[in-house]
């Protein structure tokens, strides 16, 4: 079973996605606006999106005849705390150099 960190680092792993993800920093958008912004059709950017809620990297909302899309803060900071780890290795071996010399 894949954890929802290794899901989201998938999700981020293809570059339509990950440019979605940076439109979607503007804030909410429906699947339409966004699909007008990529050289790919709607359903698949449908399908992209699909993929990033899975992930919990994207939170959806139905307005009248739209679906709109954005960014799910506390998906991030799941992916944030995954960074976290290995910034804070990376400061404690540096420490660890500077207090040798």
């Amino acid at each position: 079973m894949k954890t929802y960190q290794q899901m989201q680092l998938d999700a981020l792993g293809d570059a339509t996605r990950r440019a979605i993800v940076q439109h979607l920093l503007r804030g909410p958008v429906s699947v339409g606006k966004l699909a007008e912004e990529f050289p790919v059709s709607r359903p698949a950017i449908s399908q992209h999106l699909r993929v990033l809620k899975q992930a919990s990297l994207v939170t959806d909302q139905v307005l009248g005849t739209r679906r709109v899309y954005q960014l799910n803060p506390e998906g991030f900071e799941t992916l944030r705390s995954y960074f976290d780890q290995f910034w804070s290795i990376a400061l404690t071996a540096f420490q660890q150099k500077v207090e040798e010399q």
